[in-house]
């Protein structure tokens, strides 16, 4: 198996790296060696590699400041994707596609399904339903993964950063009135593998994790268990807060919940983010 992986550098080409079977051959690229943007060069390094697999992890993830960089965002997330979906398509390639739960607007007030109307409120979210709808008419057969929340222990991510302001302050006000599923990258890779191997159907997948939480709550769960690990000298205070009270350039959905139903048939259960946060701490440490 050859495997074509863009955006490796980040937290889930990382993660897919470390989970991929040893037999298989990966081409780990980033930007610098693999600009997804550039039509001409995804032809050409799809064509001389020739990959069984493409998986595309590369994305525009600033959510606010893609407000004020919309032609990067839209290039990235979506002119990106349909690149490498037509040299998937050009030699018979699957093709995998990362996608986020901003599609949505939030409110739902139950897990959104992949049927469920999407109706982005920010760029980012707006670009990256762009990317879905352009990879589908390029290469219907593409598999898109719908996931949300990601965290591990690579790059920056919400739990890095928590746990960073846990040793700088003594308390911290965290928005409690959002509502979504933490999701371990690390997880989200394998699902891609078992996906792959399970010659699912093509279309959109829902994953992510198996408990919904607030971004307040999902602090507390931080803090405990970094607490627990005895990683932090003391618990600082959690407050919850409304959005009102912390402004952000892009609008966020309210209530984010992925259904992961659909994925379910081929034996991939939601992820156990709990678990993975702990296993995810000690190894930031």
């Amino acid at each position: 198996m050859k495997i074509l992986l863009a955006g490796a550098n980040g937290q889930l080409g990382r993660c897919f790296q470390d989970r991929a079977p040893k037999d298989w051959q990966i081409m780990a690229t980033d930007s610098d060696s693999l600009d997804i943007t550039d039509a001409v060069q995804v032809e050409k390094t799809v064509a001389q590699f020739h990959p069984d697999l493409i998986v595309n992890a590369a994305a525009y993830t600033a959510v606010d400041k893609a407000e004020s960089d919309v032609e990067l965002a839209q290039r990235i997330n979506a002119k990106g994707p349909e690149n490498l979906a037509i040299a998937a398509k050009s030699i018979n390639a699957g093709f995998v596609h990362i996608s986020t739960d901003y599609v949505f607007d939030g409110t739902s007030t139950t897990p959104y399904k992949e049927t469920d109307p999407t109706n982005p409120l920010s760029v980012y979210g707006a670009t990256k339903l762009e990317g879905e709808l352009a990879v589908q008419q390029a290469y219907p057969q593409t598999l898109i993964i719908r996931t949300a929340w990601v965290f591990s222990e690579y790059g920056n991510n919400f739990v890095k950063t928590i746990l960073r302001l846990s040793r700088e302050k003594e308390s911290l006000s965290i928005v409690d009135d959002q509502r979504g599923c933490p999701t371990y990258a690390g997880d989200i890779a394998q699902a891609i593998i078992q996906l792959y191997q399970s010659n699912a159907l093509a279309g959109i997948y829902h994953f992510c994790g198996d408990r919904e939480v607030s971004w307040k709550e999902f602090t507390d769960q931080i803090v405990d268990t970094a607490d627990t690990l005895k990683l932090i000298s003391r618990r600082p205070v959690i407050k919850g807060i409304g959005t009102s009270e912390y402004p952000t350039a892009a609008h966020r959905p309210t209530y984010s919940t992925l259904s992961c139903k659909k994925i379910e048939i081929y034996g991939i259960r939601p992820s156990n983010w709990m678990s993975a946060l702990n296993y995810c701490i000690s190894r930031i440490f």
